[in-house]
């Protein structure tokens, strides 16, 4: 596969990592070489998980041990999108989080108040958790119903864990929705606008000279088009072209990997 000649198109780059990059624990043939190519150019690159379940620095040592040597900062997933919203619309708060060690670890590492009072809970934030019970629950649906407002890391149809998608995702924010009669606020993770935002805001160049590369047409390419952002649908992940024959969502390029990111 010959690599794409003269310079890159974008300023930009957002990256997928899993059915974009890599496929498991092997690259994507050319990933390491498209990559070294756009930073050879000059142009910036971060890559984007749906996952919450590790710290971004989990991804960057990943990245780093296939060959991509990558910054934990240049890892962009739905917990630095939900990191980047709090501190632009609730600085200071006192989070109760619905979510596993190592997301609580990561929040407070950066910063972010996590409160055991219930009189002290200002924002509810719900993540996959598979350390759920019964306390967590109750305390949420009671900052809830005091007021206290409501976010989310990941759709409730749709928390990645392991290259899969378990449905519902323990139906943590459908049984507070119900019991509390609020609906989610924002929703942090793809395809979200929210985790486009935080990638947009590390690259550190404008919105329009920017591409996103995904393998899923539901949320990578949904996301970018809805953002106003160029996009890339590789053939390596999950949308074969008879998917995307059939599909209403077109990306701008269609490339068989991220070898050919223009």
């Amino acid at each position: 596969m010959t690599p794409p000649q003269g310079a890159p198109r974008y300023d930009g780059y957002i990256l997928d990592l899993d059915g974009t990059v890599y496929l498991g624990e092997r690259l994507i043939p050319g990933a390491a070489a498209a990559v070294a190519r756009l930073r050879a150019a000059g142009r910036r690159v971060v890559f984007l998980s749906n996952k919450p379940l590790e710290p971004r620095a989990s991804y960057a040592a990943k990245l780093t041990r296939l060959g991509i040597a990558t910054p934990a900062e240049d890892v962009i997933n739905s917990t630095q999108a939900l990191m980047h919203y709090l501190r632009a619309h609730h600085a200071g708060a006192g989070l109760w989080v619905i979510g596993e060690r190592a997301l609580l670890d990561e929040l407070r590492g950066e910063g972010f108040r996590l409160v055991e009072r219930l009189e002290e809970i200002e924002v509810v934030v719900a993540a996959f958790d598979r350390t759920l019970d019964y306390a967590k629950l109750n305390m949420a649906h009671q900052a809830l119903v005091r007021g206290a407002r409501f976010l989310a890391t990941n759709p409730d149809r749709t928390c990645p864990v392991d290259g899969m998608e378990l449905p519902d995702c323990a139906g943590v924010i459908a049984f507070l929705e119900a019991t509390t009669g609020r609906t989610v606020e924002m929703v942090a993770g793809k395809p979200s606008r929210h985790i486009l935002q935080a990638a947009v805001a590390r690259l550190g160049v404008p919105l329009e000279r920017c591409l996103m590369v995904g393998d899923r047409l539901a949320t990578d390419i949904t996301m970018g088009r809805e953002t106003g952002i160029d996009t890339a649908l590789v053939l390596t992940g999950v949308t074969s072209r008879e998917m995307l024959a059939a599909s209403d969502v077109q990306p701008t390029y269609v490339l068989e990997s991220v070898a050919e990111v223009p």
